[in-house]
């Protein structure tokens, strides 16, 4: 044996508790909260009290049970779900469904029924479905929330005025002319205080209102209107809590098991959805922070569903309301800053300690005041946002069946509907294609709009053979789909016409969408991804066919569509050959350059690029800006290095940005002898009349103008570009070779010193030109009055990376632009 074992064996039964010659390590780790979770936990704890005694009201329930339902759903749902800091508790959302269930089977049956549903959504997260539970189309989701939006609000006005609701829509709605004329002046006082002070109070003026906005306006709504009730002695009903001794727990299921399977299938489907889709909005709120205490989680939606099973068979057991995710509490949870899943913990521990020690209080609240405070909740379910959401993108049908679906049948039924509504929409849209031909000027274009498939091959093989043998088409396709059937269809027809002399151009909307496999010219594959990407691969000239007919040269491939069509020869010549033997459009027959295409084939390609597909795009944009006139924001000073395109860094469009450009961006002095006038007018120009708000000097890595200046003459300037190139020896001056030397720190990239000494030259020269921009009379005058700022940028070319300049530091740092969230 190995002398080596017993040393392992000896080695693997040794255990060092701590390294010797060390104190011991402390105790077990201590709980700690951050303060930030304890601020937003008493912020979530005060919206929460008064939402769940008003929905537990609404739905019929004891209101303990709304109570049971907030503290459960914030101990267990907060501690197990997957999105921390989503607030769980009796929702809005679940109002008309529990209030059915209450009505038909009674309150202890429904707690049953929600036992059940959280097992069955257990048994969702265990098969990680997740995910599934959001292919709901949102007209659905919007649709449902609005329609039990609208029963809530309709049920709780009978409430407001002093009545009691009817048990459905179309009931209440009937009831309500005799409720008008049978009112309580007392309940309609206190509902009117309510929802006066719902309204106003986020809406306080001043700096008193900033302060006072912090408190939550339906805790101070719903407080209000208790005390102004206590204080003039009104007569109304209140909140009655019995004994929690007396409470009513859950009981067997009694009632059709059909109708009880319904049931379970309704709860989980509407908790599971709102669940999941509060979830990834609480996802959104928390990227939209603009700073964060520390980091949260993004959610596991699977753990999300586990959590939301457990929290109802919890509450459900113990005498609870239904619980799913809860908007409004989850937004203020977020926006108080919470920074982990202890703020919802924390916040139901709070509701607990309420239910036992605040009885008295929370039993001299008017039930007029909760019954305004979830009318209110109900109504801003019918959100004006979504409507025009839906209906943007033509799902304003699905939207209104589903929500009249909800109000006048019931939950489960209006869903159905709606998704049914939905698959009709989407199969409507997928089988309904127009197909158009027009001959504009000898071109033949056929216009597909809408999804290709083979339900539409035959008008489109129809319309296709109506364009001559020979002729110029242009195919353009305005969709996002296409099938096997169609594909094959518009490749064959595609192969035939341009083996008839024809040529064709299959165009589309999207990048990308072409149906011949895009040319290979020394190993570079053209994909329109953009406009301007294709300028990397060049047409070789091709030599004269050995055959007639305009057949190809023996070995190369025919069938090969040209890749451009424009309009027909304007001499009407043969004119040149291009690439599949078919005349070429530009220029007069013959005229070939060095490459064997006609002078200006280049730029006219370009030009009728941009005329076929971005013309129709921006026709309307740039004839609002014709009218209007230019207004830019921004005088962007850049170099005129052909690699820096200023709108593609900077994702600006037409009549954004008013550019200057010179070589190696440089800005004389006013008033130097052999200055240029011509910067100086620009920036008069665009700071006097033009109004630009900022001023951004933008130099670029690989400058030629700074290395020409490193290796310039210093015995004089003899050429335009060298007398031109003497405007920048201040920025050369400000790095001498030890850039040290004067003890003053030099430009630099935050994270990393300069590659070399035109980079260095390169960033010295951006901070150089902010100070000649500031003895410019026109900038020093808006700079003064507050109107303009300056801004020096770096543009890495090879990295394709922008850094800003940060002023705060000695000598200046220019900064790395980092991503930031789009949707803000």
């Amino acid at each position: 044996m190995s002398a080596c074992v017993p040393a392992r064996a000896d080695s693997a039964r040794t255990k060092h508790v701590h390294p010797p010659h060390s104190p011991p390590p402390g105790g077990p780790r201590r709980f700690r909260v951050a303060g930030a979770d304890v601020s937003a936990a008493i912020a979530v704890f005060l919206i929460a009290l008064p939402l769940s005694l008003g929905i537990a009201l609404a739905t019929g329930a004891p209101l303990q049970a709304g109570l049971v339902a907030a503290a459960v759903g914030g101990i267990v749902a907060g501690r197990i779900g997957g999105c921390p800091l989503q607030v769980s508790g009796p929702a809005a959302g679940l109002t008309v469904v529990t209030a059915d269930l209450i009505q038909q089977y009674g309150w202890r049956t429904t707690c049953a029924i929600t036992v059940l549903a959280g097992i069955a959504q257990l048994g969702l997260g265990c098969l990680r479905v997740a995910r599934t539970a959001l292919a709901v189309s949102p007209a659905i989701v919007h649709g449902m929330l609005a329609g039990i939006g609208v029963t809530i609000a309709v049920a709780q006005l009978h409430i407001v005025l002093g009545g009691t609701p009817q048990s459905s829509v179309p009931d209440n709605l009937v009831a309500l002319p005799a409720q008008l004329a049978n009112l309580h002046p007392a309940d309609v006082a206190v509902s009117v205080l309510t929802l006066t002070l719902l309204l106003l109070w986020p809406r306080l003026p001043g700096r008193a209102g900033d302060v006072l906005g912090k408190l939550p306006a339906a805790l101070i709504a719903v407080g209000g209107a208790t005390a102004v009730a206590a204080l003039t002695g009104l007569r109304l009903p209140k909140v009655d809590l019995p004994s929690w001794s007396s409470h009513a727990l859950a009981s067997l299921p009694d009632g059709p098991v059909l109708g009880l399977v319904a049931a379970v299938l309704t709860t989980t489907l509407v908790c599971s959805v709102q669940s999941l889709l509060g979830a990834v909005a609480v996802d959104k709120l928390v990227a939209a922070r603009p700073a964060l205490t520390g980091r949260v989680k993004r959610s596991d939606l699977d753990r999300e569903l586990l959590g939301q099973g457990a929290a109802n068979i919890v509450s459900g057991s113990l005498g609870g309301l239904p619980i799913a995710g809860v908007a409004v509490r989850s937004s203020a949870n977020v926006a108080a800053g919470a920074v982990s899943r202890n703020s919802t913990m924390l916040h139901g521990v709070l509701v607990v300690i309420a239910a036992l020690l605040m009885v008295p209080a929370l039993e001299l609240i008017p039930l007029a005041s909760l019954a305004a405070l979830v009318m209110a909740v109900g109504l801003k379910m019918v959100s004006l946002n979504h409507i025009r959401t839906v209906t943007r993108h033509r799902e304003v049908l699905v939207y209104a069946v589903t929500t009249c679906g909800v109000v006048f049948l019931g939950v489960l039924e209006g869903v159905a509907l709606g998704i049914a509504v939905a698959v009709g929409v989407a199969l409507h849209r997928l089988t309904r294609t127009r197909i158009t031909h027009d001959d504009i000027e000898g071109v033949h274009h056929v216009h597909v709009r809408g999804q290709l498939t083979f339900l539409a091959v035959p008008r489109l093989s129809r319309v296709l053979h109506q364009v001559p043998h020979g002729a110029d088409a242009v195919v353009e396709l305005d969709g996002s789909f296409m099938d096997h059937a169609a594909y094959e269809t518009l490749q064959d027809w595609q192969k035939t016409h341009t083996a008839q002399g024809g040529s064709v151009d299959i165009t589309g909307r999207r990048p990308g969408t072409r149906i011949s496999e895009p040319a290979e010219v020394d190993g570079c594959r053209c994909r329109p991804w953009t406009p301007w990407r294709n300028h990397q691969c060049e047409r070789p000239s091709k030599a004269p066919a050995s055959g007639t007919d305009g057949q190809a040269a023996a070995g190369e491939p025919t069938g090969k569509s040209r890749a451009t069509t424009t309009g027909p020869n304007p001499s009407g010549g043969s004119g040149g050959t291009g690439e599949s033997g078919v005349a070429d459009p530009y220029g007069a027959p013959g005229a070939t350059g060095a490459t064997g295409q006609p002078p200006g084939h280049e730029l006219a390609r370009g030009i009728s690029a941009f005329h076929r597909n971005t013309t129709p795009l921006m026709r309307r944009e740039l004839a609002r800006l014709a009218r209007e006139g230019q207004q830019p924001s921004q005088l962007f000073l850049t170099c005129a290095d052909s690699r820096v395109v200023t709108s593609m860094i900077t994702s600006s469009g037409p009549g954004d940005l008013f550019v200057v450009r010179n070589v190696g961006n440089l800005v004389p002095l006013p008033g130097e002898e052999s200055g240029d006038d011509s910067v100086a007018a620009a920036i008069e120009y665009a700071v006097d009349i033009l109004k630009v708000r900022s001023i951004t000097v933008c130099g670029h890595s690989g400058c030629g103008a700074m290395q020409a200046l490193l290796g310039a003459d210093p015995g004089g300037a003899h050429t335009p570009l060298q007398r031109w190139l003497r405007h920048g020896l201040p920025s050369l001056e400000r790095v001498p070779a030890d850039a040290a030397e004067d003890g003053r720190e030099r430009p630099r990239l935050a994270g990393r010193a300069p590659a070399d000494a035109a980079e260095r030259l390169c960033l010295a020269n951006v901070v150089q030109q902010l100070e000649h921009l500031r003895a410019h009379e026109s900038v020093a005058r808006a700079l003064g009055a507050g109107d303009l700022e300056l801004q020096g940028m770096y543009f890495h070319v090879g990295e394709a990376q922008s850094y800003l300049l940060s002023e705060d530091t000695d000598g200046g740092v220019f900064e790395l632009v980092r991503e930031t969230n789009l949707t803000v």
